[in-house]
């Protein structure tokens, strides 16, 4: 795995119950670096595709150096899912993270190496609910980790309900890699 050795990335394990999970998140809150977290019930193997859902949140945009530089290192496919929002917020967004992608590739053949390969995939849902359908949808994308952006703060309902992201790791199948939105905390890993 391309997280066994590397300092850039934290790799967090934990039991797939509610309390070990928000243990698992508090305990990253101040994190500077992108975190996994593995329960016993996913499966761990090679990472051949990305999922890597995009909202109307600005924070969004952080996962672009994240995902791109993870698809280099291990060769996977990149799969960007749009939220199907009516305003422009969300593909504002996946157009950042393209611009990025579509820089790093000019570099790679520029170099003579190959290109990082990626998709758009519109969703079902919105912003607001994306991040359960990615969840939810995890066999028909195939994909080997799920990236997404941790909660900025916590509001009522995610103090009431708990984080988006704790739902998430509880239905994931595989490993899912979180991103700390804070700009004074985001370090990058490349």
């Amino acid at each position: 795995m391309i997280w066994d050795q590397n300092e850039d990335i934290r790799l967090v394990e934990c039991r797939n119950d509610r309390r070990a999970v928000q243990q698992a998140l508090d305990d990253c809150r101040e994190e500077r670096r992108p975190y996994v977290v593995i329960t016993h019930t996913m499966t761990v193997k090679p990472l051949h595709r990305l999922l890597v859902p995009v909202t109307m949140l600005e924070e969004e945009t952080y996962k672009a150096e994240i995902c791109t530089y993870l698809a280099r290192k291990t060769g996977a496919h990149i799969i960007l899912l749009k939220a199907h929002d009516y305003g422009n917020h969300a593909r504002q967004n996946v157009n950042r993270i393209l611009t990025h992608i579509r820089s790093v590739n000019d570099r790679l053949t520029a170099n003579g190496q190959e290109p990082i390969s990626y998709e758009v995939v519109e969703a079902r849902k919105d912003s607001f609910s994306l991040i359960r359908e990615a969840s939810e949808r995890q066999r028909d994308f195939q994909h080997d980790l799920l990236i997404l952006t941790a909660s900025r703060d916590y509001g009522l309902d995610d103090i009431l309900f708990g984080p988006p992201e704790r739902h998430a790791i509880r239905r994931a199948l595989v490993p899912v890699m979180l991103v700390n939105p804070r700009e004074d905390l985001f370090s990058l890993c490349d």
